[in-house]
């Protein structure tokens, strides 16, 4: 004969999976703001801060809004403190805005509106880098990322 279990019974099991595997437990990432990503404009242009050299390599998540994409099925986009309805995209470290950074998906996502207000999460990035598909310079990237709408 099958057992049934109880709402208190099955809700209880779950409560324990994290106790009982704790190397799957989500780690909460770190949030960054546009704010945080420079500490000063040196002689030698931006500077970043140490926020940004301490989170580099780890989750992050940033508050935003999605700069237009240059093509339907791009698997990256620019992520901008403020909307903007044009590319931002430069072709050298000294055009390099300081409220932008570059978003790599981990996978294919609908892109949204210019205005609409997201969140992206992935592993941070800094210093100078050329992304050999596009030719597109970048100073700060999010790989592996995802975004949602806030």
């Amino acid at each position: 004969m099958r057992q049934a279990f109880t709402r208190r019974q099955v809700l209880g099991a779950l409560a324990a999976l994290p106790a009982l595997f704790p190397s799957y437990r989500a780690a909460a990432a770190e949030t960054l703001g546009f704010g945080e990503l420079y500490k000063s404009f040196g002689v030698l242009g931006l500077e970043f801060s140490d926020k940004v050299k301490r989170l580099s390599g780890k989750d992050v998540t940033v508050k935003g809004f999605m700069a237009p994409p240059l093509k339907a099925e791009a698997n990256f986009f620019v992520l901008t403190e403020i909307p903007m309805s044009l590319c931002p995209f430069c072709s050298s470290d000294a055009d390099w805005p300081d409220n932008i950074l570059v978003v790599y998906l981990a996978r294919k996502q609908t892109f949204v509106q210019y205005n609409a207000p997201i969140e992206a999460r992935g592993v941070l990035e800094y210093g100078s880098w050329t992304d050999p598909e596009t030719g597109f310079v970048s100073q700060l990237r999010l790989r592996e990322a995802a975004f949602n709408t806030v």
